[in-house]
């Protein structure tokens, strides 16, 4: 692990070209987001305001020990982080956390058990109050813009841990998302448009799918068919990789879909 990164200054919070909310930093764009008051992310603040005194209880999925023990020496060396539980691959994680109910989870996206990121959503289910935070050596934007749908609230690169780690997850217990720098800024310079190829029909279904609607509403609101409903609904799955309606109203919620045009 390096250290050559240095830390990073948070500022106030902007708008990006694409809608996602980033914080600026004097080098330009990270991503420590201040949640809106009745989202997900202020309810988590809330709540971690309450136990203020206790530790941040962390679970660690990591699969290479030596990785792992580093990890665990530069978290015990802060006194509000406390590593309850520590894994080696996704099988094993996700029983620490339902067994520990952390209220923080770093994962590794490369485990073995397969993907790390399709097993985020049955955490997320099965530990309503962890946050997850995603350490990984994946510096594509792509991976980052996953890992936030599936409802990761952190993703930093392994490379920049010992700079960056302890805060992603401080902000995170909090239900604040925070993208490492330098992929707050290459998510930031992005193009603009429909979010992850949606088209505007499906954006308007999602929003609706997400608000409690069902197939039969959504086609008496919009003057469709419900198999033509339920068609765009299929692709709108497939687009997004996600097949719970729990999925689809978090993904919403943090686009902030929810919003009438």
């Amino acid at each position: 692990m390096s250290g050559g990164l240095r830390t990073h200054s948070l500022a106030q919070v902007s708008v990006s070209r694409e809608g996602w909310p980033v914080a600026t930093t004097e080098e330009g764009p990270s991503a420590a987001l201040t949640p809106d008051p009745g989202s997900l992310e202020a309810v988590s603040e809330e709540r971690a305001a309450d136990r203020a005194g206790d530790p941040i209880r962390i679970v660690l999925g990591e699969d290479h020990a030596v990785v792992r023990s580093a990890l665990r020496m530069l978290l015990d060396a802060e006194p509000d982080l406390e590593v309850v539980a520590e894994a080696g691959d996704v099988e094993e994680t996700v029983r620490y956390v339902r067994g520990h109910h952390p209220d923080v989870l770093i994962l590794d996206l490369n485990m073995p058990g397969g993907p790390s990121l399709r097993a985020v959503p049955d955490i997320l289910e099965a530990s309503e109050a962890t946050r997850v935070v995603v350490l990984t050596m994946q510096g594509d934007p792509v991976f980052a813009r996953e890992a936030m749908q599936a409802g990761v609230l952190g993703y930093i690169l392994k490379d920049a841990a010992d700079s960056e780690l302890v805060k992603a997850v401080r902000l995170a217990s909090m239900g604040k998302t925070y993208l490492q720098p330098e992929l707050g800024a290459r998510l930031a310079a992005e193009p603009s448009g429909p979010p992850d190829d949606l088209s505007e029909r499906e954006v308007e279904i999602l929003r609706l799918i997400a608000l409690g609607h069902t197939n039969g509403e959504i086609a008496d609101a919009l003057y469709l068919s419900v198999r033509t409903v339920e068609s765009h609904r299929a692709h709108i799955q497939q687009k997004l990789r996600m097949s719970k309606r729990s999925e689809l109203v978090r993904y919403a919620l943090e686009r902030n879909l929810l919003e009438s045009n």
